[in-house]
């Protein structure tokens, strides 16, 4: 069944703007024409933006620390914490996600399914990571979340067995991080030639890659290496800049990755507190390079992380690049458009116009004027079904 939505102010990538539209079988048509269909809804007054994306989350990490305590974890759990992830995700208007390292494969799972109550996923699968490297396999099972390689060849060959298991990006540990023990941003991990070889096997299948990158030279040896996003970026230097703009790097921020942990301290480790109040203000500053050089931002919130949900914290990333020093437009884009190029799906997610998927938000304020608008009265669609709506509409 086609349904016309009329009257509503539809972010157009560049401003809101009066646009009819119509969905049929999950689809776009006749975007900015009136059509003849069975059932129309009036949105006056209404705010519509393409469904955002998220591109950096973990969907089987849950964000309360105390969330396994009385739970058995396996692939069941796991696919059920995923899933509610997810639901809340799509509560304030995520429509598509990047999974960044998954345990038991429940990403690929879940995108294979690619079931319609929830959003679209782009999965990468076990991430790849030096031996005793930033989240290596601690466990010694395979479905731990992590695959260690070493030495070009171990990597080309890891890059390899993932995207055999149905992987549609390629996630590498080029550094330490905030989060784990006995490390830090700045330590060194695979190299540049290292993630080199699983670059070139990804982009064999026409699929993107994301590296882990905290520390400057990590950051460097990941961009050299042809990465195609930098997650986190916290220490940036002129040269980093300069070599992103040359390669077309895309940069995932996360900021808020760091400030859902120093905000929450009384139920952390001493050592995830300090140094998430070390890194904050060199992120932000790090950050702020990067939107003045015009490096493309793709928005992600390593949602998964400690008391970092799949909800609130996208609205709280999105007002920190606001802080980071970019316009309400460029903050959106990051969400829709940009998102969508990075994880090469921009050819049918990430707008409201033809034959894309009618995946929206119908808002009842301008998010320019206050992001909060994605928390408040919203009604959210995926594929053209309703799966949110705290909005009287149909």
């Amino acid at each position: 069944m086609a349904v016309q939505y009329k009257n509503a102010q539809v972010f157009n990538g560049h401003e809101f703007v009066k646009t009819d539209f119509t969905v049929e079988d999950g689809y776009f048509k006749n975007v900015g024409k009136n059509s003849n269909t069975d059932q129309s809804v009036d949105l006056t007054g209404r705010f519509v933006t393409p469904g955002l994306i998220n591109v950096h989350t973990h969907m089987t990490i849950p964000a309360d620390p105390f969330y396994w305590t009385s739970r058995p974890q396996n692939t069941v759990s796991k696919t059920i914490l995923a899933m509610q992830n997810l639901k809340e995700a799509l509560s304030v208007g995520v429509t598509y996600v990047r999974d960044v390292g998954s345990t038991d494969n429940v990403d690929l799972t879940l995108m294979k399914l690619n079931l319609p109550d929830l959003p679209g996923i782009v999965g990468s699968g076990r991430a790849l990571s030096m031996t005793g490297g930033h989240g290596s396999n601690k466990s010694g099972n395979p479905d731990d979340g992590t695959l260690e390689v070493d030495g070009v060849d171990g990597v080309r060959q890891g890059a390899r067995t993932v995207l055999k298991e149905g992987v549609r990006n390629v996630k590498l540990m080029a550094t330490g991080g905030v989060a784990s023990p006995g490390e830090t941003p700045f330590d060194v991990q695979l190299s540049e030639e290292e993630m080199h070889a699983a670059v070139v096997e990804a982009h064999h299948k026409g699929f993107p890659t994301a590296a882990h990158a905290q520390g400057t030279e990590g950051i460097k040896n990941a961009v050299r290496a042809g990465i195609d996003s930098v997650e986190h970026a916290i220490f940036m230097d002129d040269e980093a800049v300069e070599l992103m703009k040359e390669h077309g790097t895309f940069v995932v921020p996360t900021l808020v990755a760091p400030r859902a942990i120093y905000e929450n301290p009384d139920h952390l480790p001493d050592f995830m507190v300090k140094k998430a109040r070390q890194v904050a203000k060199a992120h932000l500053t790090s950050i702020r390079k990067i939107v003045k050089a015009g490096v493309p931002v793709a928005m992600g919130t390593d949602a998964g992380t400690p008391y970092n949900t799949f909800g609130h914290w996208v609205v709280n990333e999105l007002k920190m690049y606001l802080d980071a020093g970019m316009t309400p437009e460029q903050v959106l884009n990051s969400a829709t458009t940009v998102a969508a190029k990075l994880l090469r799906v921009d050819d049918y997610v990430g707008k409201v116009d033809n034959e894309f998927e009618a995946n929206f938000v119908v808002l009842d304020k301008n998010p320019f004027d206050d992001f909060s608008a994605f928390e408040q009265a919203v009604a959210v669609y995926r594929k053209g079904r309703r799966v949110v709506n705290r909005l009287d509409v149909k």
